[in-house]
């Protein structure tokens, strides 16, 4: 019998903190953050934990990183944020961890259906990409308290969250609506998207303004959020890592593009796994430099699980 999304988002939860714990340093909580209210939409409060190192690097960078959970679950903190925002700020990032509104959290699984399905993803892509852009903001008025360059802002996201920083950016460059509340004149120095795409309604990816440096890490089997497109067929819809690629290799935009060859949505969780590639990408785009970098990877340590034998309906509703 098939689940509600409810309990399919307590397993990705589980999952999302352990998947690779025999691969990865857990690291104890040494930082001990402060949380904020960075928006009010209704009744509802968005917070956000901000991790300051005890010795920032000298470019001041911050990175706000956006969880996963498919829209219905997850947490600015839970274990696998926490850990990731650890890592961070023990390597100098300000790291910033934010709530954003889970569009999908009260839909049951068994009503999504093709015919639905995009007006869902799309509403719920787009109010995770306002919700980003909101947060940008309050880290930009509060830059200088905390000590964190607005020119050197990272976005990155897992998953929901790498489809809405990715978003996000995509609307900041089209000028459309979900990017408004972004402070007048800023771009991100860098975006981070583990497992994301972007959503375009009734047209093909287009940039009116070269997005900032991004470096993409997907799986080419993931069929959650599909490595290609999604619906295939159709105009509309979810624009994976491989349509991205090319585009970004056409217009000559900066990017890393990282490809787990034979893995799935499994990538989704690797944010502390790659840090090193992180921060490799991290410094060589606020050196200066404009890369075009095309890796297909074969790590051992990152091996196929269930995650990769699963499509997105399987997901929403919680498997077999």
């Amino acid at each position: 019998m098939a689940r509600g999304l409810r309990g399919v988002g307590l397993f990705l939860m589980l999952w999302a903190g352990c998947a690779y714990g025999q691969t990865m340093q857990v690291d104890v909580d040494t930082v001990v953050p402060q949380t904020y209210e960075f928006v009010k939409r209704g009744d509802l409060s968005l917070l956000m934990d901000v991790y300051t190192p005890t010795i920032a690097r000298p470019d001041s960078a911050c990175v706000i990183f956006m969880f996963g959970g498919g829209f219905f679950s997850g947490a600015r903190d839970n274990e696998s944020s926490r850990q990731y925002c650890q890592t961070l700020a023990k390597r100098g990032y300000t790291a910033v961890a934010i709530d954003y509104r889970l569009h999908l959290r009260d839909v049951q699984g068994d009503t999504i259906r093709l015919t639905n399905m995009q007006r869902i993803f799309r509403d719920a892509i787009n109010i995770g990409a306002e919700d980003c852009a909101a947060a940008v903001a309050y880290v930009c008025r509060n830059a200088d308290a905390w000590g964190v360059s607005k020119r050197r802002v990272v976005l990155c996201g897992s998953s929901a969250g790498a489809i809405s920083v990715m978003q996000m950016e995509y609307c900041r460059c089209n000028s459309y609506w979900p990017a408004k509340e972004l402070p007048a004149g800023w771009k991100p120095a860098a975006v981070v998207a583990y497992s994301g795409a972007i959503y375009c309604d009734h047209e093909r990816p287009h940039y009116q303004t070269a997005p900032a440096p991004t470096f993409i890490l997907h799986g080419n089997k993931d069929r959650i959020v599909n490595y290609k497109k999604f619906p295939p067929v159709l105009r509309s819809g979810l624009y994976g890592a491989k349509k991205l690629h090319k585009l970004f290799e056409k217009q000559g935009y900066s990017h890393w593009f990282f490809v787990f060859d034979g893995i799935g949505h499994e990538v989704a969780s690797l944010m502390s796994y790659t840090i090193q590639e992180f921060d490799a990408f991290v410094d060589a785009t606020l050196g200066g430099r404009t890369m075009h970098y095309d890796a297909t990877v074969r790590d051992n340590d990152v091996r196929a699980t269930q995650w990769t034998t699963m499509n997105v309906f399987d997901l929403y509703k919680g498997g077999k």
